[in-house]
This record gives structure tokens, sequence and C-alpha cells, in this order.
């Protein structure tokens, strides 16, 4: 009798999954369409915030290859002695907080007391992005949720003892934004990931995911730390299945690629201070820093931030090439953010309460001219081009248009045809209407 009952309930259990919409295949769960919201959106704000903020150090060196000056890897390269680095890291935590002061010790100045969710939010939002990915859990395990998988060694149970996924996930939903969580799949020195992958897996991993899903319900899940295992280890297909099929956020959520050593399945494509795979075909993202680091790098220089400039004209490229830009901001470990990355975020914001038309919704021109200085987007039957480098004319090949604009300014655009270009002369600019110091966008209306 007991054989039979198990066999009934084996066969509903299996009868109930395969009339799920999506089977736990690479095939099947990448045939879910990215949600809306996310193609839309083009511009989020990334940002890595732990324990790794209260040294917030790292060398300026690449010496080690791509990633070397990433300050949230602080406690990897103070115990790596295969690398070049390593000694740097020693010297520097030995003079500072003593040879017998342990990374795990940080947790008593991870403090937050100066941590404002309401001011992040506004921050973020204020500066033009649309979403948000907060690290909830980095390489070294630490979690800034009440997690029951890292009991004692979460941001609720020690340190700043509050619910810092939470307090910010409120903050952001209210402001109107969509909250989202990185997540690294391993991590450095758990006993249990080192002695048997698949039991951590099982016992510490998926439920600790699930557990930041239905808590938060979160419109993005952004895997790392994938390198060491392929899916099938990770369980990543079963788990997606259940993101796409059964949990509280399966029309919203938006995933990316790195659920597996092998790095080419999932939602989006990410690439990573321009290393990756960018594509006119699947959605993809660029992750990067205002500066070398993700988490704050206290030993940074003003040479190694990008300037407000160009990171107008990262952003200008990135969405003309059919990507998404994710910014990663990296607080302190007071829960302050570095003034420098404020006026940043300033200076986007600004340029986009102006040509954020040009940006958000819009598409990739696949049949773009290649033209120094000049990109564009498309919505509709509306065609933008966005200049970076002032110019008196613009000769656009192949192209018609009712009406051309320049966003943010009030006057009249001189337009053209010669054969079969479009003409665009410039308006005369001065201080006191030039809509921006950093990059134009026109607007070519019912173009065809």
């Amino acid at each position: 009798m007991h054989k039979i009952f198990t066999t009934l309930f084996a066969a509903l259990l299996s009868s109930q999954l395969l009339s799920q919409p999506y089977q736990p295949t690479w095939e099947s769960l990448e045939s879910r369409p990215i949600p809306q919201w996310y193609t839309d959106a083009k511009f989020g704000i990334f940002i890595h915030w732990g324990l790794y903020s209260v040294p917030a150090w790292a060398t300026n060196s690449n010496a080690d290859g791509f990633g070397s000056n990433y300050a949230e890897w602080y406690w990897e390269r103070l115990n790596n002695k295969k690398l070049k680095i390593h000694k740097e890291f020693v010297e520097f935590h030995n003079k500072n907080y003593g040879p017998n002061f342990k990374y795990q010790d940080f947790v008593t100045q991870f403090k937050a007391e100066l941590f404002d969710p309401e001011f992040w939010a506004q921050l973020i939002k204020n500066a033009g992005a649309k979403y948000v990915v907060l690290t909830s859990k980095h390489h070294d395990g630490f979690a800034l949720w009440p997690s029951r998988e890292a009991w004692n060694w979460n941001a609720y149970d020690v340190g700043p003892r509050r619910d810092l996924a939470g307090e910010l996930t409120t903050a952001v939903k209210k402001a109107g934004l969509h909250m989202g969580f990185y997540y690294s799949l391993y991590e450095w020195y758990n006993p249990l990931y080192r002695q048997d992958v698949h039991k951590y897996v099982r016992e510490h991993m998926l439920p600790q995911l699930k557990d930041l899903v239905t808590r938060y319900e979160p419109d993005v899940v952004w895997a790392d730390g994938e390198w060491e295992h392929s899916d099938t280890v990770w369980q990543s297909r079963e788990f997606l299945s259940w993101l796409y099929n059964e949990s509280p956020v399966k029309n919203t959520v938006v995933t990316n690629d790195r659920w597996s050593s092998e790095r080419k399945n999932g939602g989006f494509n990410t690439t990573e201070y321009g290393k990756g795979n960018a594509s006119l075909t699947r959605a993809w993202e660029e992750c990067r820093g205002i500066g070398e680091s993700f988490g704050y790098n206290r030993n940074e220089n003003l040479e190694q931030y990008q300037s407000s400039k160009s990171l107008i004209h990262m952003l200008i490229d990135i969405v003309a090439r059919g990507g998404s830009l994710l910014l990663n901001i990296g607080p302190a470990a007071d829960g302050t953010i570095p003034v420098i990355m404020q006026q940043r975020l300033k200076d986007m914001g600004d340029w986009l309460s102006i040509n954020g038309e040009a940006i958000y919704g819009t598409t990739a021109w696949p049949s773009a001219p290649t033209l120094e200085d000049i990109y564009f987007t498309k919505k509709g039957r509306d065609l933008y081009v966005l200049v970076t480098k002032w110019k008196k004319q613009i000769i656009l090949p192949q192209v018609k248009a009712d009406k051309v604009e320049l966003l943010g300014y009030e006057g009249n655009v001189r337009f053209s045809r010669k054969g079969n270009s479009l003409i665009i002369t410039a308006p005369q600019l001065n201080p006191n209407n030039n809509p921006s110091p950093y990059a134009w966008a026109y607007k070519l209306s019912n173009v065809f």
C-alpha cells in the first residue's frame, strides 16, 4: 500500500511540475520574456556594502589581473598567499588593525549608525535610476538581513543589529523604484561549502535564496560567484523554475546569467567593466563602479573616478547598443554615501531629467550609421540622435522626419533634405539656453 501511495504521489508531483509554464531546462527557462519594466528602465544603481566597507581598502594595482583592486575582496586578498598583492594587504592590515585582528572582527565596527534608507532611495531616484540592486550577501557570507542560514553572521544579529536589506527595500519601493538583490552563490570560508558543496546548496544556499525572495519580493535576483561549479551543482535550473513559476515575484522578477561556471545561461547577459557579452539580440547590462572598485576603496584618488561627463557618455553608448547600465556606489561602513558619488549621481539625474526621453523605453537602432560622437535610440516612430560632442551640422543618410527638436531647448531647430540625407543645423546655444554641458539629444518625429 505504501509503495502504491508513493508511486501515486510521485506521479502527481511530476504532473504538477510538467503543467508549470517553465520547466527546469535552459530552453524552457530562457523562453520566458524579460519583463517590460526592466527592458524600459535602462539605468539602475548597484550597491556594495558590508564588512569590507570597514577597511574599505584595496591596492590600486592590476598585478593579479582583472578585479585586483576590488575592495570587497579584502578577506580573500588577505588570505591568498599566491597573489602578488597579498603582501600589500597583509602590511596594510597589520599596520592598521594588528596581526591578531581577524576579518570577522570588523563586524564590531560595521555599525551603519548614519544609514538613512529614505535618503538613499531619494538620492537614487533623483539620479534618474529606475531600479536598485543591493548586495544582500557577498562572498564572505555576511548577510544584510536576519537570515536563519547565516545565524550570528548577519547584520540583524551582530554589528548594526538592523535589517538593512529590509529597511532599504521599504524605502526604495516607497520611492516608486524597483528593488533587487545581488546574491553570491558561494562563500569563501564557509566550512559546509568547503567540505560538502551539495549539502551546502541543499541546506544553506537554496533555503537562503528562497527566504530572500519570499521575504522582500525583489524584482531582480542578481547571482554571482558561480564560477566554481556547474548549474547542476548549484541547482540553478530548479531554483529558477521555482522563481518563475511559484515565487511571489514570478511575473515581475528579472535574473542575470551567472548561474553556472559556463556563464552562458539565464536572463540578461552581464558585462563587468566592459568585459562580457553585449548583443543587439539579447538583453544585457553593464555593471561597474564610479571608481575602479565596487566596495568603497579609500585608497582610490580622483583620477580613479569617472567624471560626470564620462558617465553620461557611457550611459548613452550602452543604451544605444541595446544595453542597460548598473552603476555601483560603495557606501562607507557608517552608512554614508561618499560625496563624490552623490555629486556624480546628481549630475546624471540632472541630465536625465531633460534627456531621459531619449533613454527610457527606447531600443537600439540596428541600421544606425556609424558617425563620430553620435549615437541613436528609437521609440516607436521617433528617432533620437544623441550627440556627445557639439556639432554645428549633422548629416543623417537615409533618414526622413516630419519634425526635429532639441530636448530641453525651447527654440526651433532647422533641418532640410539633400538627396536621401537629412541635415540638422544646430541652434545657437549660450549659457542661458544650453540644456546640457555634457551631451545633447535631438528628437526626430515620425521618422520614415
